[in-house]
């Protein structure tokens, strides 16, 4: 195998000597120049590996080197060098194309690292080798034949080419984390780890423990040292969902662990540097919040690079049978592996007319409760049990919200007294407990007007018996 060969574009000869010395120490041949003309002329010549640009040059600046890179060598990963701290000009080298940055001055491990990725990336890209196994297998979790879903899957091959932090924007339940997984798994950064964190699901007093780790003695209760999720995922890709939810103190970390490559864990003297990926992703306007002032801007700038929207199932209406059919197969494996149940054409019908404000988690809820209520090995309109038009004001509208915990609409008219006020459900109850409270005072009301005769509640409630002493259970109601 012929050495590998990396430009470097700076126009200070000590920058210039590091780095020959140092990639130099790696094995690969440097070709060192100090303008964009001169740059120019040696991307004319030779194909490279790999290039590193300063954005500070005396006949031009950076930006032009890494634009002209990702226009006619698309194959040569493109790296910028920028001053310590320089944040703004590493969002516009990133959107631009550029691979990744590198601060100066300059860490040696950190460079290092970032070479070894870069060059594995540009040997995948050139054998056509970047999505392996795992990638593939994720890839046919990503079902759909939509316009919308083509294009999505072309977003992600084209993002798992560089290092730029990825904001995926989506309703709840689009597949937010699957479409995070692909970008990581058709990347260089395959073999590392693959880190997903619920922001929202981590107590403010924790956040820093556990992104950042501790050390034993730091704290009541730190008995032994411990890493933090950024340590996790050296190597590899930090995966922050509902990021949103980070409080205003974990952003201003966050930024900083974001920017400097580095963590500092409690109790410790040193910063630890870490090599990772961020991609993150909320179900709530971002852009919005930082408005309000409820998220850092200079944050949303960081982890916002570049953007890309999961298109809620509603507006890919053609991908709902490819999906339900999916879904149907692997309720069968995980059930024992026989023949997956069928769904009947009204059925079918029914699914593609539905809205499905839950999107595929709701899809997915639906289908596998039809499937534990059906008769047999066959799925109709009716064991779906979705809400009945128009469901989408009061009452209705809460239901229709989450698919997994409704009761038909027909249940509630018959055991909610007329006059009853439309409720809404309170900031401070999630949606899950608002919708199973409801359908729990109906179901008790409905048992008690029946003398807790099941049948006749059942019958009472519009539902199956079947489907009655399914939601007894789930509630946990004796």
């Amino acid at each position: 195998m012929s050495q590998q060969t990396v430009l470097v574009i700076d126009d200070e000869r000590d920058i210039r000597e590091l780095l020959t010395i140092t990639l130099g120490r790696m094995d690969l041949k440097v070709d060192a120049v100090g303008t964009v003309a001169e740059a120019r002329q040696a991307l004319s010549e030779r194909t490279y590996d790999l290039c590193f640009t300063d954005m500070r040059l005396p006949d031009g600046s950076g930006q032009e080197i890494i634009e002209l890179i990702a226009a006619e060598y698309d194959e040569t990963p493109v790296a910028m060098i920028t001053a310590y701290g320089n944040v703004d000009a590493a969002v516009t080298a990133l959107k631009a194309g550029a691979f990744d940055f590198v601060s100066k001055p300059v860490d040696i491990q950190m460079l290092r690292r970032l070479v070894r990725t870069a060059l594995k990336l540009a040997e995948e890209k050139r054998s056509g080798a970047g999505a392996g196994p795992a990638a593939s297998g994720s890839s046919d979790r990503l079902i759909g034949d939509s316009t919308a879903m083509q294009q999505v899957r072309s977003t992600i091959t084209k993002l798992a080419r560089n290092q730029a932090p990825v904001y995926i924007a989506g309703e709840s339940g689009v597949g937010k984390e699957l479409v995070a997984r692909l970008i990581h798994e058709q990347g260089p950064r395959a073999s590392g780890p693959f880190v997903p964190v619920n922001c929202g699901a981590i107590p403010s007093e924790l956040m820093e423990s556990e992104f950042f780790g501790h050390r034993k003695g730091s704290f009541t209760g730190a008995v032994a040292d411990k890493e933090g999720l950024f340590q996790a995922a050296h190597g590899g890709t930090l995966f922050l969902d509902e990021v949103a939810e980070l409080p205003l103190h974990m952003q201003v970390k966050l930024l900083r662990a974001i920017q400097e490559k580095a963590v500092r864990p409690i109790g410790a003297r040193e910063e630890v540097a870490v090599d990772v990926r961020i991609l993150s992703a909320t179900h709530k306007n971002l852009a919005a919040l930082v408005d309000q002032g409820q998220f850092r801007q200079d944050l949303f700038y960081r982890i916002n690079v570049i953007e890309l929207r999961v298109p809620p199932l509603r507006e890919r209406r053609g991908d709902v049978s490819l999906l339900a059919d999916y879904v149907l197969r692997q309720l069968a494996t995980k059930s024992g592996g026989g023949a997956p149940v069928r769904l009947l054409p009204e059925a079918r019908q029914a699914l593609e007319d539905y809205d499905f404000p839950g999107n595929v988690r709701e899809l997915e809820n639906i289908l596998e409760r039809a499937v534990a209520m059906c008769d047999g090995d066959r799925v109709d309109a009716a064991d779906l049990m979705l809400p009945q038009r128009p469901a989408r004001h009061g009452i209705e509208a809460g239901v229709a919200a989450h698919a997994s915990h409704h009761v038909p609409a027909a249940a509630f008219a018959q055991s909610q007294p007329a006059a009853a006020p439309a409720q809404t459900p309170s900031s401070e109850l999630p949606l899950d407990d608002y919708i199973s409270n409801l359908e729990r005072t109906a179901i008790m009301k409905a048992l008690e007007e029946s003398r807790y005769n099941k049948t006749a509640a059942a019958r009472k409630l519009g539902i199956t018996f079947r489907a009655l002493r399914y939601k007894l259970k789930k509630l946990g109601i004796d």
